[in-house]
């Protein structure tokens, strides 16, 4: 559980750094891949990643504008990283402004459950990390080269062997 705004910042700010290395690394092509008919496919989870901010600060009581949850998936993946980028430095600059320690503590209601706002953000990087997950594998599905998350690579380690 955060104590402190800034503990919070600094693990948000890491943790969307690491999901840009894999947002950027996507393809327009790469954007319709799927792991079967049905499911999400890559830019759809990049989306969301982005579209997913703006249901989370509502329950965080913030004031923030992000992308509309209903929003259609762009084409293209420059789009996908760019929103990413800027929607994930709004959200960190919102906490920043709009909260204190104290406010770490607060409860609100949120997905039928009463949380402390820690609790609630430490869900966010949680599911954050899952869809990171999902889309490694459709990336390599897609031929991507997968960037390194919390270590190399495989690509990466082959490349430190030679």
């Amino acid at each position: 559980m955060y104590q402190s705004v800034d503990e919070f910042l600094k693990d948000w700010q890491e943790e969307a750094r690491i999901t840009q290395k894999e947002l950027d690394v996507l393809t327009d092509e790469s954007l319709q891949q799927e792991v079967a008919p049905g499911f999400f496919k890559l830019g759809e989870l990049g989306w969301h990643l982005s579209s997913v901010l703006g249901f989370f600060s509502k329950g965080l009581g913030l004031e923030f504008h992000g992308v509309e949850k209903d929003a259609p998936v762009p084409s293209s993946a420059k789009e996908i990283a760019e929103t990413y980028r800027k929607i994930t430095a709004d959200f960190g600059q919102a906490i920043k402004e709009q909260w204190s320690d104290q406010d770490m503590a607060e409860e609100v209601s949120m997905m039928g459950k009463q949380l402390s706002k820690s609790d609630l953000v430490k869900r966010l990087l949680n599911h954050q990390t899952h869809h990171r997950g999902q889309m490694t594998v459709l990336m390599r599905q897609a031929g991507l080269v997968i960037p390194g998350v919390y270590g190399p690579s495989k690509e990466e380690m082959e490349a430190m062997k030679k």
